[in-house]
Order: C-alpha cells, then sequence, then structure tokens
C-alpha cells in the first residue's frame, strides 16, 4: 500500500474541522507533539506576525515561527508576508501562496496541490474530505482528522 512520507494538520486541527482550534499556538505545538506537521494561515500586519484564516487573528512571534519551522507548512495570507519571507534567505522556512490554484511550489520545492488533480512524488494532497485514494506515491497529505488519514494509509 501506499503511504505519505508526511501527515500535515491543517491549521492545528486533529479529528474534525474546529474554528476553536485552528491557528492557535497551543494546538499547534499539541499537533507536532503528536508527531505531525502543521500547516498555518500567516499573516504579516505592521511589522507583526499573526495567525488567522481569514484575518489576522493571534500574535505570535518569529521566534515561535523558528522555534517550530521543521514542522510547519506556512500559507502566506498577504503579499507583505510572502515578500518579507523571501528576502530572508537563512530561514529555511517552509512557505507558501494560493487560492484555488491546481497546484503551488512552496519555498522548499513541494507540490502543494489542490483536491483532485494529478500528483507526483513531491506532491502534497490537501484532502480535507478524505475523498483520495493513493494510486501513486506523495510526499504528503493535509487534513482536518488527520488521525484517519493516518489510519487510513497504515
Amino acid at each position: 500500500m501506499l503511504m505519505p512520507k508526511k501527515y500535515i494538520s491543517h491549521r492545528a486541527n486533529l479529528y474534525k474541522k474546529d474554528p476553536n482550534r485552528e491557528n492557535k499556538l497551543r494546538y499547534i505545538n499539541e499537533v507536532i507533539s503528536q508527531g505531525f506537521d502543521c500547516e498555518i494561515d500567516l499573516w504579516l500586519m505592521e511589522d507583526k506576525l499573526f495567525l488567522g484564516h481569514d484575518m489576522p487573528d493571534v500574535e505570535i512571534s518569529y521566534k515561535n515561527i523558528l522555534e517550530l519551522k521543521n514542522n510547519l507548512w506556512i500559507h502566506c495570507k498577504n503579499l507583505e508576508l510572502l515578500t518579507f519571507f523571501t528576502k530572508i534567505k537563512e530561514n529555511n522556512l517552509n512557505y507558501f501562496w494560493h487560492q484555488k490554484d491546481d497546484f503551488t511550489l512552496t519555498s522548499m520545492n513541494y507540490v502543494w496541490t489542490y483536491p483532485g488533480k494529478k500528483v507526483s512524488s513531491n506532491s502534497v494532497i490537501v484532502d480535507l474530505f478524505h475523498t483520495v485514494r493513493l494510486e501513486e506515491e506523495v510526499f504528503g497529505i493535509c487534513s482536518d482528522n488527520i488521525f484517519e488519514v493516518k489510519e487510513i494509509y497504515n
């Protein structure tokens, strides 16, 4: 059976879409301590970083981001953040911008892949509803119920 190398929690959700958990540092740390990576939504506003999906919500320090960087997939939510990250070469952060693009290349050269699109061995599939059944190797899967996804493929 095909198995992804990475299981990525979507916005720090573990079992379902839960707006109370999403993009909160406490839950991001919990997800990582459970052995998963975490996709987060991040904004840069007035030289400060904020977590939040539809708008900047909770301030987070750059130091926190750097401490967690090995397990983060950072969805840049505004051009200011994307520009900021592109100017800092030594940070080794894995970040990307997308809306409903079929594919987006992350800063670490992974192909962030919209649901239902063709995949490669370097793809991370966004599968929020567990409709995908792997027919070829992928790098990772991002889901709101990452425990269920891991059960499916283990």
